[in-house]
């Protein structure tokens, strides 16, 4: 789907005049954003930068001093069972005593309701998502035991489990092995073609042209948001983290390294 044909339809997620502060210090300020339907978007920025605010401001997780969000043009109350959410693993307690299987059920709740155990249906789902991540022979295995690539993973099948129009995550590739990298990658490919939305917060600028179609930059405020061959210039990234920065494979306008990432995103 070409940029022009998304931008004349509404979009997935839009942000007016979004700002959070903390202890009266503005962590982000007068957020405008709007991601298109069907792309796969990169939040990037420097540490501190308000990335992992962004999307908690977005879900309700944190109070906002100011701004409104929509999903496909409603508040998240009328339309959070459209939206799945990633958090970064190093925020869970891998400890709690339950299996691989238990996790990705919890993805159903939203359509159980709380007080309803999971049916066979639900069961049937929560092992056909583990197997779209390579997961489902660990499906009676306890969480602690799993490896960081292994916790991303069953994260992962929680959020397909939820068959969502639109999913945020943070941090997906953080801390993963090769292969859980190539899982996620190709797990995001496929969403895309299926005409979901993802919103990401990334940290690594070599990857990002590979494996996004869009790309905000942020600190503290926007710096740029659009088109990875657009977003992604020596100019946004310097003003984005404060100097100049190099990065091998990846800035537009260096045209061998826009090819070897173009073959890769496609």
């Amino acid at each position: 789907m070409t940029i022009t044909a998304i931008q004349n339809t509404q979009p997935a997620i839009q942000i007016f005049d979004l700002t959070v502060s903390y202890k009266d210090k503005p962590v982000l300020w007068d957020i405008d954003l709007e991601v298109p339907k069907g792309v796969l978007m990169a939040v990037v920025g420097p540490n501190g930068a308000g990335k992992t605010t962004l999307i908690k401001a977005m879900l309700d997780l944190v109070p906002r001093a100011a701004g409104r969000v929509l999903i496909d043009g409603r508040t998240l109350a009328e339309n959070r069972h459209r939206v799945s959410y990633v958090p970064q693993k190093g925020t869970v307690d891998w400890d709690f005593p339950t299996d691989v299987l238990d996790v990705v059920e919890m993805g159903r709740y939203g359509a159980l309701g709380w007080f309803r155990r999971p049916r066979r249906n639900d069961r049937e789902a929560a092992m056909r998502a583990l197997a779209m991540v390579g997961m489902e022979d660990f499906a009676r295995r306890h969480i602690s035991q799993l490896s960081g690539g292994q916790q991303q993973r069953v994260f992962l099948a929680r959020a397909l489990v939820m068959n969502a129009d639109i999913y945020i995550m943070d941090e997906p590739f953080q801390g993963v092995d090769a292969v859980t990298e190539r899982t996620i990658i190709e797990l995001l490919r496929k969403l895309r073609s299926e005409g979901k939305t993802v919103l990401a917060v990334h940290h690594d600028l070599q990857t990002a042209p590979a494996y996004f179609d869009m790309m905000t930059l942020l600190n503290i405020r926007k710096i740029a948001s659009g088109p990875i061959d657009i977003v992604f210039t020596k100019e946004n990234l310097a003003q984005t983290y404060g100097g100049n920065v190099s990065i091998a494979g990846g800035l537009a306008g260096d045209t061998p390294d826009r090819r070897r990432n173009t073959e890769i995103r496609n």
